[in-house]
């Protein structure tokens, strides 16, 4: 759906971007993650043209978007910034008909893809009259989102979407994230900073380094398998909780008994072992499978380390 080749971008005579190549599937989520200043952000931005390149070639679905008009390919790319980016003058009803006003959508169009999209994301009718300053944190971010979902862009662009919202927010937005129906369907690119986040999310991680990628794969790619020293170090100190993250029940098939953690639990093959751990260790009757859990997930552990 995306293709970066060879693109690099400077700033002030500094490498901002250095030399990068970067495919993202169609459908797939794809995580660019790493420490401030390694060039995430820049390489996001050039993807819909707010930042140009200095060398090398993006594509869209195999057509080079240096021969489109900026405004024209940024119709047909929804974009999700920090701190939700709304227009502060505007009601929430009109921040969030922006592109479909500029693409000359009906206003019974409007109005009932945006009751949809609320609905979606836990939000009531009576915002869309409010002000961006008059909802939360949460509240102003959903709306953002909604913005960047309406027009039903195949692609969507996030540049630290939720690095402006408490752990317990965030957490809440994620999973309604996930479960959206739009989100299946479309080629997501986003940037953070956040480790836990990028595993959460991510169904490929590009991690970066002083405008470099060190290394693209899978969450357990770059758990299990890391390039270099620095990938192993980048993920030591959430080591752990992420491998737990990324491993589903179902792979423990063979070291304990499936189905009964599935008939008592009411747990299905794909739930992670965080969430698992997380359930067997608030009941007072699940010691001794909270014990068998652990020793399962370290006996797997050790199969996977290479």
């Amino acid at each position: 759906m995306v293709e970066i080749d060879s693109v690099s971008k400077s700033f002030n005579g500094k490498a901002a971007v250095d030399h990068i190549s970067i495919e993202v599937r169609a459908g797939e989520v794809l995580v660019i993650l790493g420490t401030s200043g390694c060039g995430k952000t820049t390489t996001l931005k050039m993807i819909n043209r707010l930042i140009e390149p200095d060398k090398g070639k993006i594509f869209i679905r195999g057509n080079d978007i240096s021969k489109r008009r900026p405004e024209d390919l940024r119709r047909e790319i929804g974009f999700v910034m920090q701190h939700s980016g709304l227009f502060p003058h505007y009601t929430i009803a009109k921040n969030i008909a922006v592109v479909p006003e500029l693409l000359n959508w009906q206003k019974n169009k409007i109005k009932d893809r945006t009751v949809e999209l609320l609905s979606k994301l836990n939000l009531g009718e009576d915002l869309l009259k409010l002000y961006p300053h008059q909802l939360s944190g949460g509240q102003q971010q959903r709306v953002g989102i909604a913005r960047a979902l309406i027009a039903n862009s195949p692609i969507l662009l996030m540049d630290e979407p939720f690095s402006a919202l408490d752990n317990m927010t965030r957490s809440g937005i994620h999973a309604e994230f996930k479960l959206l129906e739009e989100i299946r369907s479309k080629t997501i690119v986003l940037v953070t900073h956040d480790v836990p986040e990028a595993f959460e999310l991510g169904h490929r991680i590009c991690l970066m380094d002083e405008g470099k990628i060190v290394q693209i794969g899978t969450p357990k790619e770059l758990l299990y398998s890391p390039a270099n020293e620095f990938v192993f170090d980048f993920f030591l100190e959430n080591r752990l909780l992420l491998e737990y993250k990324v491993t589903m029940l179902h792979e423990l098939k063979g070291i304990i008994t499936l189905d009964h953690f599935i008939d008592n639990y009411g747990f299905s093959e794909n739930t992670d072992l965080w969430r698992v751990l997380q359930v067997l260790s608030a009941r007072a009757d699940a010691i001794l499978d909270y014990e068998c859990m652990i020793v399962a997930f370290n006996t797997y552990r050790k199969q996977q380390v290479v």
